[in-house]
């Protein structure tokens, strides 16, 4: 398994300075925004898909730094009520799809997004609750009228073109927000739909990673390297669902930490095994969204802690003691 990283988080740096940094800190893989909520800092597909000057430094910075792309990022919700805002995350993704095609890359990592309560909707409905009735059936819209249908068409879009993962993040706010939505929808649209594990959005919902992994196996994609601390306090006050402002740390019943510093060692190397016990053995990636430290002083220690807990070597073929 190698290590990565998210590189928005310098979106304010050029490629060649981000991959050069990450290249010192020991990192030899970088997923890349390229559209949606990630942004466009380092990647513009619709540069680099007409311009092949820009396209081939964009090729030759990463070999530069000896450096590999671990996936293309297009975090965004295509299946939005508003039709503008809609077609904006969707032109990204299909835009994302084609540039992975052109690179030889064959995952993209998103949200699976989430519509509206019915077709005159203007802004998205996250349905936590199975009652009052209303709910139910806003599910039953949302799923069998626009996100089945909707990831069909993109599924079949992405295979024409080579892309054969389409990996999604689990996080709530969207339909694919656990390990059950997330094969709800595999099942339905096939295997080119799986995961992009990242373990800090199942965390504060109860969920076990460990035992998600397990129950995932090979629908899991790619991996974010992201922690969460559940404050005790707080939850035994309030509960998990918390609509606070990220800032506002010292009232939150949760917040994202870099990795270490919401769970420990142990914690994360059971991460680590339960990947290689599925077969996944590719990247973990850093994303950092800790709001107590610094992007640099975050990702070094993420990057320190990390290079501890990953399995680098092969699973062995034999074993002399069986």
């Amino acid at each position: 398994m190698e290590l990565g990283v998210l590189t928005n988080l310098y979106g304010n740096k050029s490629l060649d300075e981000v991959l050069a940094h990450l290249s010192k800190l020991g990192v030899t893989m970088a997923e890349i925004g390229c559209g949606g909520y990630p942004g466009k800092a380092h990647c513009d597909p619709a540069v680099l898909l007409n311009d092949e000057k820009a396209y081939q430094e964009f090729l030759d910075t990463f070999e530069r730094h000896n450096m590999k792309i671990s996936a293309l990022s297009c975090h965004g919700n295509p299946v939005h009520p508003n039709q503008e805002t809609a077609k904006m995350y969707h032109d990204d993704f299909v835009n994302a799809i084609l540039l992975a095609e052109k690179i030889g890359i064959d995952t993209v990592v998103g949200f699976s997004g989430c519509p509206g309560d019915g077709p005159h909707a203007t802004a998205p409905n996250w349905v936590t609750c199975a009652w009052p009735d209303d709910y139910p059936a806003i599910l039953d819209y949302q799923w069998n009228e626009v996100l089945i249908p909707y990831w069909k068409k993109m599924a079949k879009f992405a295979n024409e073109h080579k892309v054969t993962k389409i990996a999604f993040e689990m996080h709530p706010g969207f339909c694919v927000y656990n390990p059950e939505t997330l094969m709800r929808l595999r099942e339905a649209v096939g295997p080119t739909i799986g995961a992009n594990f990242d373990p800090s959005h199942l965390i504060w919902q109860g969920v076990d990673p460990v035992a998600a992994i397990r129950y995932l196996g090979d629908a899991i994609y790619h991996f974010h390297a992201k922690d969460t601390k559940i404050d005790a306090i707080n939850t035994a006050r309030t509960g998990v669902l918390d609509t606070k402002h990220y800032g506002d740390e010292i009232h939150r019943s949760w917040v994202f930490r870099a990795v270490g510093y919401g769970n420990g060692l142990d914690y994360w190397r059971d991460i680590a095994s339960a990947l290689r016990l599925v077969g996944y053995d590719k990247v973990m990636s850093i994303e950092h969204e800790d709001s107590l430290m610094s992007i640099d002083e975050g990702l070094e220690k993420a990057v320190a802690f990390l290079k501890d807990v990953l399995i680098y070597e092969p699973k062995p073929g034999t074993m002399s003691w069986a």
